[in-house]
Parts: C-alpha cells; sequence; structure tokens
C-alpha cells in the first residue's frame, strides 16, 4: 500500500480570462460535461487512492464558500423534491459526491506573494508531517489514465526521490507558452525553463504543467523571501531547488494534458471530454459535421 494519501489542489486565482462569470464563480467551477472542473481533479485523486484532500481557495472572495457548499451540502430539499416527483435517480451524481473522501477548503494565505507556490505554501500544516503528497493544479485537465495514479507509482519505485513531476510532449509552436523540461544525463530533472521565448532556448520537447508529487523538504525552498521572475512564487522554481540536491523524477503522463487556463482551451478541453465520455458524443460529432 503506498504511503501517499493527501492531495492539495489549487484553485485557479481570479482567472480575469474568464470574467464576468469568475466574478462570481470559481473558475474550477465551471463544468467539462455535467462535473465541475474541481470534481474532476478531486476524482482523480480518488482513483488514486487518495484518502484525503485540501482545496486552497481564493481568497477574498466567495469561493471557499461554494467549494464547501459543493462538497457538503446534504441538499435535503432537492432530495426531497425529486423522492416527491419519483426521480430519485437524478440525486445519484448528489449522493456520490457527498461520498468522496474527507475534502477540507481553505483560503490561501493572503500575506504570501503572489504566484502558484503560495497555495501550496498555505496548506503546508495539512502535509508537513507527511512522508510525500501530490499537488494539482485546477487549470489542469487529465483525460484518460489520471497523473496521480502514475505519480504516486512512480514514488513508490522511488521512495528517496526529492519529487515525481509528469510530463507530455508538445509540438514546436507551443513551447513558448509552458515549462520546458531539462533532464541530466540520467534521466532525472535538471531544471525548467519557463516560457522559452524562441523554440532554441528550450531544452526538450516535454513540457510540465500541474501535476507534481512533493516532499516536504519543498518548504524549505516556498518561502516568501524565494520569488522569482515577476516577483512571484514559483512551485517549479522550488522543484529545481530539490534537483539540485537529489533526484527529481520525471515521468510522462499515462493520459492526456489540457488546460483550461483560457475560454478557448477550456472549449477544446469540453468538447474533448464531451467526445471521449458521455453517451451523447455521437450526436454532437453530427452537428459538428452539420455545421
Amino acid at each position: 500500500m503506498s504511503l501517499v494519501k493527501k492531495a492539495i489542489i489549487t484553485d485557479a486565482g481570479f482567472a480575469s480570462r474568464y470574467l464576468p462569470i469568475t466574478k462570481t464563480i470559481p473558475k474550477a467551477m465551471i463544468p467539462i460535461g455535467s462535473k465541475p472542473v474541481m470534481q474532476l481533479c478531486v476524482e482523480e485523486c480518488m482513483e488514486a487512492g487518495i484518502e484525503e484532500i485540501v482545496i486552497v481557495a481564493t481568497p477574498n472572495s466567495k469561493s471557499k464558500e461554494i467549494y464547501e457548499d459543493y462538497f457538503h451540502n446534504k441538499a435535503n430539499n432537492v432530495k426531497a423534491l425529486l423522492e416527491k416527483q419519483g426521480k430519485m435517480d437524478r440525486f445519484k451524481s448528489v449522493e456520490e459526491v457527498l461520498n468522496f473522501p474527507k475534502i477540507t477548503v481553505i483560503e490561501q494565505d493572503t500575506t504570501l506573494p503572489y504566484g502558484n507556490g503560495s497555495p501550496i505554501v498555505s496548506a503546508k500544516e495539512y502535509v508537513k508531517d507527511e512522508k510525500a503528497f501530490v499537488v494539482l493544479y485546477s487549470d489542469d485537465l487529465i483525460l484518460g489514465q489520471g497523473d496521480v495514479a502514475t505519480l504516486i507509482a512512480e514514488y513508490d519505485k522511488n521512495p528517496n526521490a526529492k519529487a515525481i513531476i509528469t510530463s507530455q510532449e508538445m509540438p514546436k509552436e507551443v513551447w513558448n507558452k509552458y515549462g520546458m523540461i531539462a533532464l541530466k544525463e540520467n534521466g532525472t530533472l535538471s531544471h525548467i525553463v519557463e516560457k522559452p521565448k524562441t523554440p532554441d532556448l528550450s531544452p526538450s520537447n516535454l513540457t510540465s504543467y500541474g501535476r507534481y508529487l512533493l516532499t516536504p523538504e519543498v518548504f524549505d525552498y516556498l518561502v516568501p523571501s524565494n520569488t522569482g521572475l515577476d516577483g512571484e512564487l514559483w512551485t517549479v522554481d522550488a522543484i529545481t531547488k530539490l534537483a539540485e540536491n537529489g533526484d527529481v523524477i520525471v515521468a510522462k503522463s499515462k493520459g492526456k494534458w489540457i488546460t483550461t487556463g483560457d475560454p478557448k482551451n477550456y472549449f477544446m478541453a469540453h468538447l474533448e471530454y464531451v467526445l471521449s465520455n458521455t453517451d451523447y458524443a455521437d450526436d454532437v460529432r453530427k452537428f459538428v459535421a452539420k455545421h
């Protein structure tokens, strides 16, 4: 049995590219198919045997309240109505959510710098005594086999690793949008080049994204004074520091990573999910073919 039992899922910030809807709901609550992105991240953790999840919500917003309502509200009023209407089969999806593993929702610490490392630091008290834990960015969606299972399997084979990250090969024309992976001679991580301006500055065709297995040693480097590019606190900077002091394993994803970071990519992610995971996929294909 794996010793990795806890996960941190980070919210997507204020998601200004999605305004006006994100002034009212978190971006990770926008649906993919019939489920919000956040639920798909939780299910990826469940499938890998994770038993406790910490969701780090955007501060100074309704996000914490919305997540707590979604994952913990028993919706007895809805249940009573469906019972009265003889439609209790529709309540099964709610019961599935209520039977998820332990989910704790916290807000990001507002005293920390801006950056994708700050939500992880905000959840430090929940994972600092673990041998290792998993981090998911809710911007990122994995179709097919989830990356959390891959991360944990690699860690079980490499228990002395400082961290595990997943990777995916990407075409040259998008290398400037992502963190590109440089490998050591032994195939472990050397460093990550963030958004190389030209293809020749990319060390490989492997991109890193928001799926990590980290050890508590990462908190030695994820500190407010260690800001990097644009004055932000970057998770990849801390992972690079770990790689300087030991092995950070790079595991190729067994699924397909797609980002929901902007409306265009969200739409394509939604469409690809629908075509792969719903019973109305053929109807959608026919509709698209006519247009």
